[in-house]
């Protein structure tokens, strides 16, 4: 008997395929080009049920990012529950910053999987940028960042954070870029 596509997973299947992607993740951000054979035999499964979770290394590639994307994403809220608008703001920068200094790898792992711009890695950048659009607008709103600051500014103005030498001491000189992109954020406006 063969399983439906849509049907949910048994709960060994679950385990076998959560596994997979933990380990995925811990390989792919030491290195981006890590055999499949390799995460299947760290997270304790043949390759049969390997292939049977992830084809193909774009479909455990875009699942890892998809699932480290959206993480990153329902934090969000999260922040903006806990603290003020533009401390969530910071603190959300400082974890989208260091999720991907922590994930050189797997940012490697997605330039060798996928080139073309309307890829399905673009789904995971949606959900970000809606994260992202979240956190401007509630501080817009709330007077504590100048107003028509766009998604697209915001990760331009954090794009030369993934230039940082990660060889050297380089969290000081992280806080204190993300603390220039905050100040130049609050510059104008009216309750900052």
């Amino acid at each position: 008997m063969s399983e439906q596509k849509d049907a949910p997973l048994r709960s060994d299947a679950q385990r076998n395929r959560e596994r997979i992607l933990k380990v995925a993740l811990a390989e792919l951000t030491h290195s981006g080009d890590v055999p499949l054979s390799v995460i299947a035999k760290k997270a304790g499964v043949g390759q049969g049920t390997f292939y049977r979770h992830f084809p193909d290394r774009e479909t455990l590639v875009l699942e890892v990012f998809r699932s480290e994307m959206a993480q990153v994403a329902a934090l969000a809220t999260e922040l903006l529950k806990a603290l003020p608008p533009d401390q969530a703001l910071r603190e959300w920068m400082d974890h989208l910053a260091r999720c991907a200094i922590a994930k050189v790898g797997l940012a490697d792992a997605i330039r060798l999987t996928i080139s073309a711009p309307d890829s399905p890695a673009t789904t995971g950048h949606a959900a970000v940028a809606a994260a992202a659009d979240l956190l401007l607008r509630v501080n817009e709103n709330a007077g504590t960042i100048q107003p028509g600051v766009a998604v697209e500014d915001l990760f331009l103005a954090l794009a030369g954070i993934w230039r940082l030498d990660l060889n050297a001491d380089w969290k000081p000189r992280l806080t204190w870029l993300l603390d220039l992109v905050m100040d130049g954020l609050r510059a104008g406006a009216p309750n900052a």
